[in-house]
């Protein structure tokens, strides 16, 4: 009975040991397949990469969520998904190859459905972000730094909600940012220095309540910012190096780092900045703050780095002015601050205290005397804009000196009267003039205010450049001698070009321009506006103006436009043949190219409405000290009836075959015209005639696709022996598509500047001495003369 008792209980518990060992079996099998899918996407992932250095220990036995983590290489997973992926190659990792698909890589990543936290930096990743990445709907940080990803960000980024970090600093994002993008409920972080973006900041942004980062420095964005009082955990604002302005923001007092610096800002400083008190770093340099300075601010109980250099500021120091004890560095040179150094400046020991050009008693001779700063203080106190009243507040402002300006004012209405006398007395002439610097700073304000025409956005001088302003008659006949023959450069459609030198050394390029009675004000000020706002670093930038009026109704007589004087001639004689002293190496080349494609993006995305169909030449390229690519010749017509036509030729070269797509396809027109001044610093040889171009670049289409040694020898010889074969054959491709007769075949601006970004990094990495191997170009002794054109 026992036997028979037991053997159904043996047959039960068998069956059970089964069941058990079948279900470890299948989560063993399925923990296999799930490992095994991710390996696959992972090594499917390297393979996309071109197979990188920090990824040669992965292969298909590798146990990824148990690897080590690194500061360049971390898997994170969570039963057994992958949650954190972090990939950091090293700086100045070359592009990844013209076969690489971005499309393809963000497809094989989205297939990691569970990942949180994506690092992807300095990988060569290049080309557009495709929508398909809001795939990835559990992410909350994403990082895709120092690569080459361009376009705008997709709209389909809008659907994951999870977000809270989003870092994609140093690529080529370029576009208005989304209103959209103030939508994220928890986003904490949002970083987009270094990339191209423009236009002004989305109102929705104020909405981003959980914003601790917003860093958007070194970018186009211009206009007012939002108001950001509402941000009440903003710690960090970095919007430098943009064309922000002219208004000061308002802001959380509880930042700690504030950097506004190298933009358009012209308000005076809030006094509320004196009450942030968790402040550590504040930066306003290179602006147009007036105003007083606040003392209080250099006692900030967590300050440590403080620059208001290169602006307007006004107001008096004292010796016990107090500094915080945590204060390392404070930069308020070139204001118009008076009074005496503070003694915390002069005890300082390891800190850095900057205070030149002012006019403060420090017994240096790295100040103004007080006169300067009194009669800069007055002049930004009155404004054109402002009523009869204000220059009272002015007055008690600078009551201490108030006989000192009595007298300067006096002086300046006896100065104005006898001018006033000698023109009458030449008055025979109905041409008698007038230096309109009053006319013109009446309309300074129109000339700010026409959204129409003038963008804020364009403040992006090259560093060192002094700010617009407005030029005397006096200082522009001082300048030239009166406009001596000597300093004559020549004569263009629109007026004479001399070369002067103003008293502090500084040599200018200043264009005359005569106007007739029947253009009224209204038909030059919108050139005026744009060229003031043109200031960017593969620009020749415009410092200033000065009008000069007819007596007998103020009516504009001539117009003198002051630019930037570019020293080492055009880029045509640093490549053509029969200069070799000073022939540009391939890589100087390359990064000349660069250079007049960023002028050329610049000009067609950086301001509102943009510059197309420019005509450009070699000869309106201009290379400064540091060999860096001007484009000098921009489409502004000078009268408004012109507004929107084709720039006319005033070249030998040839343009567009296709002239009656040259407004339609205006861009394009610009890519041509790129397309020809290429080809001539691939081939080194001057072009002087449509049938030379269209004979060369036939030649070139038909050596590129042929062997190494064929597309050297069409190259220029001074450069055959040193460029790499895969830089030249890309720069021979791009050359060929931007020639195609058909407009809308021609690459965007966009997709050539990757192109020849792709060249230099190919150059780069063959790491050529050209120092060594092709001489160092000679700069001259002198500026010589050169031929600058405004159309």
């Amino acid at each position: 009975m026992l036997v028979l008792y037991m053997l159904p209980m043996a047959k039960k518990l068998k069956h059970q040991a089964f069941l058990v060992l079948a279900i470890i079996l299948l989560l063993i099998n399925h923990s296999e397949q799930l490992q095994s899918s991710q390996t696959r996407k992972l090594l499917r992932l390297r393979l996309l990469l071109n197979h990188p250095d920090i990824l040669s220990s992965w292969n298909s036995t590798t146990d990824f969520c148990n690897t080590e983590p690194t500061s360049q290489l971390t898997i994170v997973c969570y039963e057994e998904s992958i949650t954190q992926l972090l990939i950091i190659g090293k700086k100045g990792t070359p592009v990844l190859p013209r076969n690489f698909s971005m499309h393809s890589f963000v497809k094989t990543l989205v297939k990691i459905p569970d990942l949180k936290v994506l690092t992807l930096v300095s990988l060569g990743l290049w080309g557009p972000l495709p929508g398909k990445i809001a795939g990835l709907s559990s992410l909350e940080i994403l990082n895709m730094s120092s690569n080459l990803l361009y376009g705008t960000i997709p709209h389909e980024f809008s659907s994951v909600t999870s977000l809270q970090t989003l870092i994609l600093d140093d690529n080529m994002f370029s576009g208005r940012l989304p209103e959209w993008l103030g939508s994220f409920p928890i986003l904490t972080v949002l970083s987009l220095r270094k990339n191209l973006f423009n236009g002004s900041l989305p109102g929705s942004f104020n909405s981003l309540e959980n914003l601790r980062v917003l860093a958007l420095s070194h970018n186009h964005f211009y206009g007012e910012v939002p108001d950001f009082s509402s941000l009440t955990n903003l710690q960090e604002l970095d919007l430098e190096d943009n064309a922000f302005g002219p208004q000061f923001p308002q802001l959380g007092n509880k930042l700690v780092r504030l950097v506004l610096g190298k933009n358009s800002f012209r308000s005076g400083i809030p006094s509320e900045l004196s009450s942030y008190y968790q402040l550590q770093w504040l930066d306003l340099s290179s602006n147009r703050f007036l105003g007083p300075f606040p003392p209080s601010l250099l006692s900030l109980p967590s300050i440590t780095y403080l620059n208001i250099a290169d602006n307007e500021l006004t107001g008096m120091l004292f010796e016990n002015t107090s500094c915080d004890v945590e204060l390392e560095f404070a930069d308020l040179s070139s204001n118009r601050l008076t009074g005496h150094l503070p003694s915390c400046f002069s005890d300082s020991k390891d800190r850095v205290f900057l205070y030149g050009q002012n006019c403060l008693e420090t017994g240096k001779e790295n100040q103004h005397p007080l006169s300067f700063c009194q009669n800069e203080a007055l002049a930004v106190g009155i404004l054109p804009h402002h009523k009869k009243t204000e220059p009272s507040k002015v007055a008690l402002a600078f009551g201490i000196t108030g006989g000192i300006l009595g007298g300067i004012v006096l002086l300046g209405l006896i100065f104005l009267f006898v001018r006033r006398l000698n023109a009458n007395k030449t008055s025979n002439k109905p041409t008698t003039r007038l230096i309109a610097e009053k006319a013109s700073t009446r309309y300074a304000s129109k000339l700010l205010s026409d959204s129409r025409y003038i963008s804020q956005t364009i403040n992006l001088a090259a560093p060192g450049l002094p700010a617009y302003r407005t030029f005397s008659l006096e200082e522009l006949e001082n300048a030239t001698n009166n406009f001596d023959t000597n300093a004559f450069m020549g004569e263009g459609s629109q007026g004479q070009m001399y070369r002067g030198r103003l008293k502090d050394g500084t040599f200018v390029a200043i264009r005359c321009l005569k106007m007739k009675k029947s253009h009224s004000t209204q038909s030059f000020l919108h050139h005026v506006g744009l060229i003031s706002k043109l200031r960017y670093g593969h620009l020749v930038s415009a410092l200033g103006h000065c009008f000069e009026c007819y007596l007998d109704d103020s009516s504009v007589r001539r117009i003198f436009l002051i630019f930037e004087y570019i020293p080492n001639g055009t880029l045509r004689s640093w490549i053509s043949e029969g200069h070799a002293r000073r022939s540009l190496s391939w890589a100087q080349r390359i990064s000349a190219a660069i250079g007049i494609a960023k002028g050329i993006q610049f000009l067609h995305t950086g301001i509102v409405p943009g510059l197309y169909t420019n005509n450009l030449k070699i000869t309106d390229i201009l290379m400064d000290q540091n060999l860096v690519a001007k484009i000098s010749s921009y489409n502004l017509p000078l009268f408004a009836e012109s507004a929107g036509k084709v720039g006319h030729a005033t070249s030998a070269l040839p343009k567009d075959p296709n002239n009656s797509t040259r407004v339609s396809y205006g861009d394009k027109v610009d890519v041509y015209d790129f397309g020809v001044i290429l080809l001539e610093m691939i081939l080194g040889t001057p072009l002087k005639s449509r049938s030379e171009v269209q004979s060369l670049k036939s030649q070139l289409q038909a050596t590129v696709a042929t062997d190494e040694a064929t597309r050297r020898s069409i190259a220029d010889p001074a450069v055959q022996a040193s460029c790499s074969d895969q830089s030249l054959k890309t720069m021979m491709e791009i050359c060929n598509r931007c020639l195609l007769e058909d407009p809308s075949e021609r690459p965007s601006v966009e997709d050539v500047l990757w192109n020849l970004q792709f060249a230099a990094q190919v150059q780069d990495a063959l790491r050529v001495d050209s120092h060594s191997s092709e001489g160092s170009p000679g700069s001259p002794s002198q500026p010589p003369h050169f031929r600058v054109s405004f159309h």
